[in-house]
C-alpha cells in the first residue's frame, strides 16, 4: 500500500515566499528566541461566517487569512503540508464543496466538488487522500489535489459529524449523529473496488453514545489501542480499537464538542459547551477502575460561548481552546492558566487544527518537517568519553535524560506491538476479501462450463 510508505514529513527548499503575511512572519522571526517547541506550531481557525486564519501559537501573531470559505464544524483539515481543506456550504444555493489551498495564497486553489454537503474532514498525512463525511451518513475517499471520488460508504444512518485517522494511517474513525462509531481500513476506501457490504468493509460499528458524536480521538492507550469520543449526551468514553468494547464513562454536567489528550495520553482536555475546559483522567489499570468515577477538574478562566474545540501545541505545553463567540485562548497546562488571547473578528469559530513543523531558517528558506522522529529520540549528541570525563553533577543530569529516553523507547515498543496487533485485523480482512473473490471466480466458470 504506497501511500502507506510516503514519508509525512516533506521538505520544500528554495522557494520564494508570496503570501504576505507569511512573508512578514519570516522576516520578523529571532533564531535566538527562546520558543516552547524546536519547531513553531501554527494554529489554524475556521469560520462559518469569516476566513481561515493562522496564528503563531507562541506570539500570537497572525500568519495568515484565506478566504472564500463558510466552514462547518469540523471542516478543516490539513492535507499533509501543502494544503488547508476546508468543507464549504454555498449561503446561496447550500450546495458543498470542499476548498484545497496552500500556505501563500489567500484564496483556494482548487475547489473541489462533492456529491452532498460535507462538514467533517480528515487527510492523511502525506495529503493523498482527503476524507469527507456528508449528509446522508456516507464517508467518501477523496484524491489530492485532483478530487476525484474513489468510493463513497455509508458510515452511519444520520449525518457524520466526526471523522479521525490514526496514527499510522490504518483506519479511518467516524462518529455520527446516530451515535454510532465505525472504524474502516484506509486500503478498503482507497483500493478496493466492486460492490461490498458495508459489513465486509467495516472493521467495527457499535453504539456509542445516545446523542450525536461530536469527535473522536485514536491513540495507542495503555496497553492497546483505544478511541476517546465524546458526545451531546455530556459523556466521553474510552473504547478498545480491537473489540468495540467499551473501558471506562466520564460524565460531565454539559456537552462536550471537543477532546485533546496530553502527549502521555493518560489526561484529555474537554470542551464545555458552558465555556469552560474540563481536565480528566484515562488511567485506566482494570475494569474496577474503568468503572469508578474520577474527579474532574475545572479551569478557573471561561470562554463567552461554547467551546467548539481544543487541541494541544507545543510539546505538551499549552492548550488552545476557541469558541462560538470567537474567542481564542491558550493555556498553559500545567497551571491551567491562560497565557493569551488571540485576536479574532470572526463572529464565530467551527474548528481548530495544528500545523507543526514549519519554521524559517536563514539557510534553507522555508522549511516543512521535523528533525526529530515520532517518540522524541533524537541523537543525544554525548558519547561514553565525553559521559566519563563530566562531572558527577553533570552525569547524573544526562542519566536523567538517558531516562526519559529510555522511556521513550519503551513507549516506542508498546506502540509497535499495539500496531501488529491492528495490521493482524487487517490481514484477517484482506484474506477474507480475497477468498470471496476466489469464489465468486469459481463460480463464474462452473457456470461458463455448464453453459457450454
Amino acid at each position: 500500500m504506497h501511500y502507506m510508505l510516503v514519508c509525512p514529513y516533506l521538505y520544500l527548499l528554495n522557494h520564494t515566499i508570496k503570501h504576505p503575511s507569511i512573508a512578514y512572519y519570516m522576516s520578523t522571526s529571532q533564531p535566538g528566541k527562546k520558543m516552547s517547541s524546536s519547531s513553531p506550531e501554527i494554529v489554524v481557525t475556521s469560520s462559518p461566517d469569516g476566513p481561515i486564519t493562522a496564528y503563531d501559537t507562541v506570539s500570537g501573531t497572525t500568519l495568515a487569512c484565506f478566504t472564500g470559505s463558510r466552514s462547518p464544524r469540523h471542516g478543516l483539515a490539513l492535507a499533509g503540508n501543502a494544503y488547508v481543506a476546508a468543507s464549504h456550504i454555498s449561503s446561496s444555493t447550500a450546495s458543498g464543496s470542499i476548498h484545497l489551498y496552500n500556505w501563500w495564497s489567500p484564496t483556494a486553489l482548487h475547489h473541489l466538488p462533492v456529491p452532498e454537503p460535507v462538514a467533517p474532514l480528515a487527510a492523511t498525512p502525506d495529503g493523498l487522500y482527503l476524507f469527507a463525511g456528508g449528509l446522508s451518513g456516507s464517508v467518501y475517499s477523496i484524491t489530492i489535489p485532483s478530487g476525484s471520488i474513489l468510493r463513497s460508504f455509508p458510515a452511519h444512518d444520520k449525518p457524520v459529524s466526526s471523522l479521525r485517522i490514526n496514527s499510522d494511517w490504518s483506519l479511518v474513525i467516524s462518529g455520527g449523529d446516530d451515535g454510532t462509531i465505525a472504524v474502516v481500513p484506509i486500503f478498503q476506501l482507497v483500493e478496493a473496488s466492486g460492490e461490498e457490504s458495508p459489513s465486509n468493509l467495516t472493521l467495527h460499528r457499535f453504539v456509542a453514545h445516545d446523542g450525536p458524536v461530536t469527535s473522536i480521538i485514536a491513540c495507542m492507550g495503555l496497553c492497546h489501542p483505544t478511541i476517546v469520543s465524546c458526545s451531546t449526551d455530556c459523556t466521553c468514553k474510552l473504547w478498545s480499537l480491537l473489540e468495540g468494547r467499551n473501558l471506562q464513562t466520564v460524565a460531565f454536567p454539559c456537552v462536550i464538542s471537543s477532546i485533546a489528550l496530553d502527549t502521555t495520553e493518560a489526561e484529555f482536555y474537554a470542551a464545555g459547551s458552558d465555556g469552560l475546559i474540563y481536565k480528566g483522567f484515562l488511567k485506566v489499570g482494570s475494569t474496577k477502575e474503568a468503572n469508578q468515577s474520577r474527579e474532574l477538574v475545572t479551569w478557573a478562566e471561561k470562554h463567552g460561548g461554547a467551546v467548539v474545540s481544543v487541541v494541544v501545541v507545543n510539546e505538551g505545553k499549552n492548550l488552545v481552546s476557541a469558541a462560538e463567540d470567537g474567542s481564542i485562548y491558550i493555556w498553559e497546562i500545567e497551571r491551567g492558566q491562560v497565557l493569551m488571547v488571540l485576536g479574532n473578528d470572526m463572529e464565530g469559530i467551527s474548528d481548530v487544527v495544528v500545523a507543526k513543523g514549519i519554521s524559517y531558517g536563514k539557510a534553507y528558506g522555508l522549511r516543512i518537517g521535523n528533525d526529530m522522529n515520532e517518540f522524541g529520540g533524537g541523537n543525544l549528541g554525548l558519547s561514553g568519553k565525553e559521559l566519563s570525563s563530566k562531572p558527577i553533577k553533570d552525569t547524573m543530569g544526562v542519566e536523567d535524560v538517558l531516562t526519559v529516553a529510555a522511556s521513550d523507547r519503551r513507549k516506542a515498543i508498546d506502540m509497535l506491538e499495539s500496531a501488529i496487533r491492528v495490521y493482524e485485523r487487517l490481514l484477517e480482512l484482506i484474506l477474507k476479501e480475497a477468498k470471496g473473490c476466489a469464489s465468486k471466480n469459481g463460480e463464474t466458470e462452473e457456470d461458463d462450463m455448464q453453459t457450454h
